[in-house]
């Protein structure tokens, strides 16, 4: 009968399975999910409730001023304005670093679970970062670094399209709180 409510059984016989019958209906929506169409990132991600948030940026520098203004405006809504600067600083290095070493598009993700924001940087490369040892005169370089100080977790994660790069802070705001991650 699950299978049936999926939509996606073609035998009237398999109603009629034991109980065997709900695990091959959560096997095939699973195996569904992995093999519905990508998105592009050149589009927002699907908005899966109202603590998610999703926009496109594209391939120039202002996109970097353009993530921090999204991120600022979106916290605020969110009630969480205690995580703005932090957070600001953040995607500013990811979507900086995504803008510089890849060439395809990037799609920055917001999605406040609780009293934890997560947010996504994704691209088109599959490289993960690599950490340099930076001279302390250098201009750049200090990415990791910042991630590492300032967020509560993070890291990258291969997708079909390249990569993920994720952090992830914790919030004192209660508003945020009622809600669960």
């Amino acid at each position: 009968m699950a299978a049936r409510a999926l939509g996606r059984t073609t035998n009237p016989l398999a109603e009629h399975r034991p109980l065997g019958a709900s695990r091959l209906a959560r096997q095939r929506a699973m195996w569904s999910r992995v093999f519905e169409p990508l998105r592009p990132l050149d589009a927002p991600r699907a908005r899966a409730t109202a603590w998610d948030a999703s926009w496109p940026l594209r391939r120039d520098l202002t996109s970097v001023r353009q993530a921090r203004r999204l991120v600022t405006a979106q916290l605020a809504e969110w009630g969480v304005r205690d995580l703005v600067d932090t957070a600001e600083l953040l995607v500013s290095e990811v979507v900086t670093n995504a803008l510089c070493h890849t060439s395809g598009s990037v799609r920055l993700n917001l999605q406040l679970r609780g009293d934890r924001l997560l947010c996504e940087v994704e691209d088109t490369r599959d490289a993960a970062p690599v950490r340099h040892v930076v001279d302390p005169e250098a201009e750049g370089g200090r990415g990791t670094e910042l991630l590492d100080l300032l967020a509560e977790a993070w890291g990258a994660t291969r997708t079909a399209t390249g990569k993920t790069i994720w952090f992830r802070l914790r919030t004192e705001a209660s508003e945020a709180c009622e809600q669960g991650w």
